[in-house]
């Protein structure tokens, strides 16, 4: 009898470029190889010799793997030493216990509340798993495992579609009508229950998980096409005389800096001067977006460079709601009808180059997108391109009638 044990990355190859992919523990018995799941999702760049690396819970990780792996070596030396038969399953229970289908102790709800911490993914994606427990805890019909059916699920979705996003003191008072939750925000909450699921399938505490049976009923609704700021808009950003070093004027620069870089909120504050090289006409880099590890790449135009010149090349810390509190007060100043927010930048950054004839595939590798139908939400905005090439086909068709009017002339 040979057994070896070790532990492999995303195994299936069902992990996208630069995706995160699971860890699972490989037990080669005779020839024949048996995995066991350990929930422990990572990109392979964040799994190096056998060691989770550069994650700020990579310490967490690494602890919680070592004690599935002790647990199936402990298992597979009982196996050894008492000269049982080898049983892929047996071993499998007795690493996740119990399934918790009916124990009272560690209801449903609870155990995506303790889980949401130990994803793994950024404070943005945190915030739409936080709304879920409260969604679910609301709708009271899935609490425990054993709620956890097709039934279940779809009534939850009926449910979604009568709730309405709470009304502040002020305007209940106006008497504006609260508005119902919006396809796409009904659709991040099934989003975001089925990756709780499939980490609990992982787990070993479901038998399966109801959303594959629901393969397309969900869907996301059409997404409204992206706001953007026009050049004349832009440019009134510099034309602001605003107190030096003050909130306003911080977050005017900053929403310069990413207009002209095309970063996210998140990776512009992770900005560092150090990653860019000079190559003797502008600073360069390809950097790694934070949100979901896809490569991008960057160039520091002039209205960024003197940004970053007027803050010694640090870009300014300041938190995104102060941030967006400062834009809108921004807007209010400068009579703007299109709301800013951060994102907005990133918007108007993608509009502005595609319609300086930048290529469309050029745009989404600047944006870090992981494929070019994210970007093409920005092309459909505005028809100028299309509106060029009817006027160069149009110029052709003038071009090719002239001889022809003069020979008329002629005669």
């Amino acid at each position: 009898m040979k057994i070896l044990t070790n532990i492999v990355w995303d195994y299936k190859g069902r992990a996208e470029k630069h995706g995160e992919g699971q860890l699972d523990i490989r037990i080669r018995f005779n020839g024949k190889y048996y995995h066991i799941g350990t929930g422990i999702k990572v990109r392979k760049a964040e799994y190096v010799a056998g060691k989770i690396v550069n994650r700020p819970d990579a310490s967490v990780l690494n602890d919680r793997l070592a004690i599935l792996y002790s647990k199936v070596c402990a298992c597979v030396d009982a196996c050894v030493r008492d000269g049982e038969d080898f049983n892929i399953e047996a071993i499998k229970a007795s690493i996740w216990s119990v399934k918790e289908t009916n124990s009272k102790e560690a209801p449903f709800i609870e155990w995506c509340e303790a889980q949401i911490p130990l994803l793994g993914v950024s404070g943005g994606t945190v915030n739409h798993y936080n709304p879920l427990v409260v969604r679910l805890t609301e709708f009271g019909r899935i609490k425990n495992w054993q709620d956890l059916t097709v039934e279940n699920i779809c009534n939850f979705d009926a449910w979604l579609h009568t709730v309405t996003k709470p009304l502040s003191d002020v305007k209940r008072k106006t008497g504006v009508q609260p508005e119902k939750l919006s396809d796409g925000g009904i659709y991040n909450y099934h989003k975001c229950l089925r990756a709780l699921l499939n980490r609990a399938l992982s787990f070993g505490k479901i038998e399966n998980n109801p959303y594959n049976r629901l393969k397309g009923k969900f869907k996301r609704g059409d997404k409204p096409l992206p706001d953007y700021l026009s050049e004349e808009e832009m440019a009134m950003f510099d034309q602001l005389i605003l107190p030096k070093g003050s909130p306003i004027d911080v977050a005017r620069d900053l929403f310069i800096f990413q207009m002209f870089t095309g970063l996210s909120y998140s990776d512009m504050q992770a900005f560092d001067a150090s990653d860019y090289k000079w190559d003797g006409s502008a600073w360069k880099n390809v950097g790694e977006r934070i949100k979901t590890g896809v490569p991008y790449v960057s160039y520091l135009l002039p209205p960024v460079v003197k940004v970053l010149e007027k803050y010694n090349w640090e870009i300014p810390q300041i938190s995104n709601a102060d941030y967006n509190r400062q834009l809108k007060a921004l807007q209010t100043m400068m009579g703007i009808k299109t709301k800013l927010h951060s994102h907005l930048a990133r918007h108007t950054f993608a509009t502005f180059m595609l319609d300086k004839g930048v290529p469309i595939e050029h745009v989404s590798k600047m944006l870090g997108h992981t494929n070019i139908t994210q970007t093409q939400r920005y092309a459909k905005v505005k028809p100028k391109a299309i509106y060029d090439d009817f006027d160069r086909v149009a110029g052709m068709m003038t071009k090719a009638t002239e001889p022809t009017k003069k020979r008329k002339n002629k005669q």
